[in-house]
């Protein structure tokens, strides 16, 4: 009997400790500040808004725009320009491959929604492509006016214009289908660049032509689902005991709020550990189903206290003066 009572407390004393390691390895309490600043990912530039209540992947999010405050189209070097001024320091763009082999910057793949034209992006030459108004299709009152019809003639930029454009300034680029041969085509786009130019590219979409990317480009930093998921699920399993699945070197994480508080040592421990094997963390609004942004000031009082690291926002033109400041 004694000894059994002696194994019980042996066991006890045992799992205090496997406790006490568990919370000072992943507290954030006893982690140093950093003096570094969030970083402001700028979603598609500085875009119109809408509410995301109800949307769906066939919903055309121009025609429930929120009442405009600000003259920029999403995906365009003027909205891009004014995000960076407004205080970025990333800007995400989409990219579709045109009939031409070119990329072009636009988020849908139909054109009906936004613009004057019918069909697909994969249809039609860039120089076509540029002749189409991008902002035909915008509404906020059901169609009874459409504030950017006749604007946005001439607005599609291609992946070159945007980056020649912006030589020095960092990039979120999202391939919109999951179709290799469209990392195929950007790996060797990409390719051309020095090695100091590609620190400055991240790259996410699907699992197929990010993979492909990657075998092309093993040092650009990446992001899918599966790579997601290859990162955090061991994670999950043994981060904490500081380790770091290799699967999180050298990438990007999109973490939804809804569960970044589940990840060991979030935010200061685990933002250290990820910094420290190259990788970004971007923190999305909400779960993170529908790019959901901290989009007004309100939304920033959920941020965790001293937080460092990406935040992704829709409205870079109210957010950036508020943390800048």
């Amino acid at each position: 009997m004694k000894k059994f009572q002696r194994n019980i407390k042996k066991f006890f004393l045992f799992l205090l400790i496997l406790i006490g390691f568990i919370y000072v390895n992943n507290t954030s309490l006893f982690t140093k500040d950093s003096n570094g600043e969030a970083t402001l990912l700028a979603h598609r530039g500085l875009a119109q808004t809408f509410t995301m209540e109800g949307i769906t992947g066939e919903t055309c999010t121009a025609e429930i725009i929120n009442k405009p405050d600000h003259p920029y189209l999403e995906n365009t070097i003027p909205s891009m320009k004014a995000a960076f001024e407004a205080g970025a320091d990333i800007a995400e763009f989409d990219v579709q491959l045109t009939k031409d082999g070119k990329f072009a910057v636009f988020h849908d793949w139909t054109l009906e929604c936004r613009t004057d034209g019918t069909g697909q992006i994969k249809d039609y030459t860039i120089q076509e492509l540029k002749q189409l108004d991008i902002g035909y299709g915008y509404t906020t009152d059901n169609g009874a006016t459409y504030p950017f019809r006749g604007k946005g003639i001439g607005l599609m930029p291609t992946i070159d214009e945007v980056l020649s454009q912006f030589p020095e300034q960092n990039f979120l680029i999202h391939i919109k289908s999951n179709d290799p041969m469209e990392g195929e085509r950007l790996s060797e786009y990409l390719s051309e660049f020095p090695a100091s130019r590609l620190t400055q590219i991240s790259v996410y979409g699907g699992d197929k032509p990010i993979t492909a990317l990657k075998e092309k480009l093993p040092e650009l930093r990446v992001m899918s689902l599966d790579t997601m998921k290859s990162c955090l699920l061991p994670y999950i399993a043994v981060g904490w005991t500081g380790y770091v699945p290799s699967a999180c070197e050298n990438t990007q994480l999109h973490i939804p709020e809804k569960y970044a508080p589940y990840l060991w040592g979030f935010p200061s421990k685990f933002l250290t550990r990820m910094e420290e094997a190259n990788t970004r963390v971007i923190l999305v609004a909400g779960n993170g189903g529908w790019s959901e942004g901290f989009d007004k000031e309100i939304d920033l009082e959920r941020l965790p206290e001293n937080y460092t690291g990406g935040i992704w926002t829709n409205r870079i033109d109210i957010i950036a003066p508020i943390l800048k400041d």
